[in-house]
């Protein structure tokens, strides 16, 4: 992992994109930080699109959709997508706004999956020692979530085991920097973000790969890291360093939100310079 200051000017000239995570990329100690939310504000004056992934569940993610100055909310590790607009598909009214709700699987697949997570949820909780379902998990709708560092901390040993009870069930399974995720399904935040960019700018992600940042702090991170030539790791991301397979290219010398902060003002920055 380079420095952010090694991040060549002429690279970050093209860049027209960002995604980003969301818990401890964007958020410090659970809530979003007053300098990040200018980031992304500042991010979106510039004209630059700007779309966050998260584990996070669809409904925790709602509120953040229609306040912080964003594209899209891809939440549940790639499933699920609320965009702001004014007309979309089962909208949410808070009197102001409305948001487009939309999915990866049909209505029939997410019920039978659903049906079958809370199964193996209730088996990790049973197997596993000290293991608990996530405090946000009644917004989810496509995955489980197990709390590992959000509320309660569960040992190196009890997270890889609830993610082979996960992975043994036939489910995708991975670590955040809080919770451990499953799901049934193909997609996870790589093919969400491919997904994201077909339905809101009907474009291939896959052809302009190098125009884009993706920005995050975890193990689940690593997809990321791997398909993106600008990937950033905010400075927090040293605690899981060496279970990276995948590292980001650039690091951050500030943690979480003011990690992200400084990646916003790195590409702000270069634009300036050609003022």
């Amino acid at each position: 992992m380079q420095e952010l200051s090694t991040w060549l000017a002429t690279e970050r000239r093209a860049i027209t994109g960002v995604f980003t995570d969301i818990d401890d990329t964007l958020t410090t100690n659970g809530a979003i930080t007053p300098g990040a939310l200018q980031a992304l504000s500042d991010l979106k004056a510039a004209g630059l699109h700007v779309i966050a992934i998260t584990g996070r569940p669809v409904g925790w993610s709602e509120p953040f959709a229609q306040s912080w100055p964003v594209d899209a909310i891809v939440a549940e590790n790639g499933s699920v997508a609320l965009i702001l607009s004014k007309i979309g598909l089962q909208p949410i009214s808070d009197g102001h706004s409305l948001l487009s709700k939309r999915y990866q699987q049909d209505k029939l697949t997410r019920q039978a999956n659903h049906f079958r997570m809370q199964q193996v949820a209730a088996r990790v909780v049973r197997e596993v020692p000290g293991a608990v379902i996530s405090q946000d998990s009644p917004g989810r709708e496509t995955d489980i979530a197990i709390d590992h560092s959000e509320l309660v901390h569960l040992p190196p040993a009890a997270i890889a085991h609830a993610v082979q009870i996960m992975q043994s069930e036939g489910m995708n399974a991975t670590v955040s920097s809080i919770h451990i995720n499953g799901w049934f399904g193909a997609h996870n935040k790589l093919e969400g973000a491919r997904w994201i960019v077909r339905e809101l700018f009907g474009r291939d992600l896959k052809a302009e790969m190098d125009r884009w940042v993706y920005v995050g702090d975890s193990t689940n991170d690593q997809l990321m890291f791997e398909a993106f030539p600008h990937s950033i790791g905010v400075a927090n991301i040293r605690r899981f360093e060496a279970e990276l397979s995948h590292k980001p290219r650039y690091i951050t010398k500030g943690e979480r939100g003011a990690g992200f902060a400084e990646v916003a003002a790195a590409l702000l920055a270069a634009r300036k310079s050609l003022a």
